[in-house]
């Protein structure tokens, strides 16, 4: 439970020595002026030149510390960071918009830790031998609902990409009542070169394991049993494994969270079991690809004891506002941005903190300073602007959807969501990663204020990976809010492509959701502050009444339309 008196002694000391913290030696501190948008004010600009490198390294520096031991969700180290945040808020003048007049808005959670040597899979045609499943090597699945324990003996469906999408004229549902059955579901989406459907070469939410799981709930499935395949999921069996190795957090009372067994299986697993109903996988998954598919019962069920450790907790999200010259409820914008990580690992040899330095340290320091910018800025915004700092994200975008639920005005009257999410700091940015920006109608702000601060606009590198549906902006386009992260892209000052590119490499192959991601003091946190100018310019433009709608056509404009 967070407490309601912020400004406590140990933790003023804390945010006292954090703010102490000097560079090394030689890295740069001075910035470069932030420039003249057309069309923005003054006002903006002033505000924008506040931001400050070395508070964003403060802040890092005591968010990534030992001390708060990897910021997990409903630990003594998430209400910690949870706690600074909040104090800084209030230190720098942003008023309270949580509950009750407090900082805090209440996340009820419960994490899920299957038990792997009581949970059992079989499956059991009509005729013949029962297949026993070994877990890990052929599924691994979670009982969603919370409960300590499961049994199903339920027929098995397949059901092809398990979409239902009717702007696409698909649906893979038409004429099966599922019901209480466990679903067969292919990972991924339909393959597709054409920009029209299923947008290509780029990732739907469709295409989303969890998109799988909410549909089914939806129909009232028991279970689902995702196939696994590496070259459609983008990434190996060992990340799956490793994924539900460790707890799984939901949100309490959330509708979508119902299904006794939400499931992957080895691409061979699935082999068999199609075998044992006279099917071949292979032209099955070919066949699920094109127009005309057909939901398939399957002579096989599954039986299964799913065995689960349950933990109930409490986090919160952090959020203020700053008032802006029209205080009514529209036009408000919003900066998000996680402050959890993935805490300690209670079995590591050596160091098993994971302190979350780059992810999302960064993204709670800019979040800081923006709000101290705003609130300081001699010129209120025109209308006010908000920031939460947002928890569980590592759980599955928790937190936010949480926000999203339960947004500080309707989501209707809020403009814009701008996301911080890890900003490696590496140096003074001449490129930027806005993905999603251009399917709404602030783009043309985008590219301008882009222009003006010598930014190359970056597209997706990944488009497949969905990278757009795995961060918090996503839960605020969800309930129809304009969305989207800013990120650096891959172009830095004083160096060629191949150095920015090689940094991600490096960051993502030996720091990315590791012990290693931690604060050094050679960290060059110019760019962060780059980008949080940027965000700064483009939040006034959107308080000022800039065009922020989802284009016609975009998947989130019905969510727009439907709170109106």
């Amino acid at each position: 439970m967070h407490r309601t008196t912020l400004l406590f002694p140990s933790l003023l000391l804390a945010t006292c020595c954090a703010v102490a913290q000097e560079p090394a030696a030689g890295v740069p501190t001075a910035m470069p002026a932030v420039p003249e948008v057309a069309g923005v004010p003054a006002a903006a600009q002033q505000a924008a030149s506040l931001i400050n490198p070395e508070n964003l390294r403060a802040h890092v520096r005591f968010l990534a510390s030992d001390l708060l031991e990897g910021r997990g969700p409903g630990k003594r180290g998430g209400e910690l960071a949870a706690e600074y945040i909040a104090t800084e808020f209030a230190l720098n003048g942003l008023k309270p918009a949580g509950d009750n007049g407090t900082y805090f808005q209440k996340v009820d959670l419960y994490a899920v830790h299957t038990d792997e040597a009581a949970t059992k899979f079989a499956f059991v045609p009509k005729t013949g031998e029962a297949m026993p499943l070994a877990y890990n090597t052929d599924f691994v699945t979670k009982d969603e609902r919370g409960e300590a324990s499961a049994d199903i003996d339920a027929p098995i469906v397949f059901v092809g990409y398990g979409i239902d999408a009717p702007e696409y004229g698909w649906n893979d549902y038409k004429g099966v009542d599922v019901k209480g059955k466990i679903l067969l579901v292919i990972v991924n989406e339909p393959a597709s070169d054409d920009p029209a459907f299923f947008k290509g070469k780029t990732m739907t939410y469709y295409g989303r394991w969890t998109y799988k799981y909410e549909e089914a709930a939806r129909l009232g499935a028991a279970g689902v049993l995702i196939i696994h395949r590496t070259d459609l999921a983008s990434y190996p069996w060992a990340v799956v494994q490793n994924s539900q190795a460790i707890e799984k957090s939901y949100l309490k009372g959330d509708p979508a969270a119902t299904l006794k067994a939400a499931s992957w299986i080895q691409l061979e697993t699935a082999r068999k079991l199609m075998a044992a109903s006279g099917l071949d996988l292979d032209k099955e998954i070919d066949a699920a690809g094109k127009r005309g598919f057909k939901p398939v019962e399957l002579p096989v069920k599954l039986q299964a004891h799913i065995a689960s450790v349950v933990r109930p907790y409490t986090s919160a999200n952090v959020v203020a506002k700053v008032e802006g010259a029209d205080t009514t409820p529209k036009q408000a914008v919003i900066y998000t941005g996680h402050y959890d990580h993935l805490g300690i690992d209670p079995n590591a040899k050596g160091d098993g903190i994971y302190n979350g330095a780059a992810d999302n340290a960064t993204g709670c320091a800019i979040l800081l300073e923006l709000g101290r910018a705003f609130a300081q800025s001699p010129t209120p915004p025109p209308h006010t602007v908000y920031f939460s700092s947002v928890t569980a994200e590592e759980q599955g975008l928790l937190g936010s959807a949480y926000l999203g639920m339960h947004t500080p005005v309707p989501a209707k009257d809020m403009a814009l969501d701008l996301n911080y999410d890890e900003l490696l700091p590496v140096g003074i940015p001449t490129s930027a990663e806005v993905s999603g920006s251009d399917r709404t109608q602030f783009y043309p702000v985008v590219e301008k204020t882009a222009q003006a601060f010598g930014l190359t606009i970056q597209p997706d590198q990944f488009p497949m990976a969905g990278s757009y549906y795995r961060s918090d902006h996503f839960s605020m386009a969800r309930v129809g809010v304009p969305a989207f992260s800013i990120g650096e892209g891959t172009l830095f000052a004083g160096h060629d492509a191949a150095w920015g590119d090689a940094q991600v490499k490096d960051f993502t192959a030996h720091r990315y959701h590791q012990p290693a991601d931690e604060y050094s003091p050679d960290m060059d946190f110019r760019g962060d502050a780059r980008m949080a100018q940027f965000g700064l310019m483009l939040g006034w433009q959107a308080s000022a009444g800039a065009p922020t709608e989802w284009k016609a056509g975009d998947e989130f404009e019905k969510a727009r339309k439907a709170g109106r």
